[in-house]
């Protein structure tokens, strides 16, 4: 009983961390505008780009990356997996694909675009091997320009 007790709140501390992604942007602005905080839109390969696997491990899925973002961003995420198993609904698709054309025309993985609450571009980054905080004042930095 007492290891089932352990599992159960080690299931939910891993929760109390998982990174909130929205994956509609009309969504995103309007919880952005409503808390007053930019759009850091996300295009990844997340079963076939090894920088948008390593930027996901490395920044996004820390405990640190996660917790400054839930008070400071509006995360959005626009996947485009390759692998038949990983395949997103249609309609998503074609929500990633209308995202694509406006913010990332030349397909660039990872690429992440910091947003206004409008949807407008303040900057843009790749992949860094950096720490989480190196990120976040990276990311702060486009944000202040």
């Amino acid at each position: 009983m007492k290891k089932l007790i352990f599992i159960g709140l080690l299931l939910l501390g891993s929760f109390t961390y998982a990174q909130e992604w929205k994956t509609d942007f009309d969504t995103a602005k309007k919880e952005a505008a409503k808390e007053h905080k930019p759009i850091i839109l996300v295009f990844q390969g997340s079963d076939w780009c090894a920088p948008c696997i390593k930027l996901d491990k490395q920044v996004w899925s820390t405990e640190e990356f996660q917790q400054y973002a839930k008070d400071h961003y509006v995360m959005l995420q626009a996947d485009f997996p390759k692998k038949k198993e990983h395949q997103l609904p249609e309609a998503q698709i074609a929500k990633n694909e209308k995202l694509a054309e406006k913010y990332n025309p030349y397909g660039y993985f990872p690429f992440v675009v910091i947003l206004d609450e409008n949807g407008k571009v303040l900057g843009n980054m790749g992949y860094e091997k950096k720490s989480p905080k190196q990120y976040i004042a990276a990311l702060n930095a486009n944000i202040k320009q």
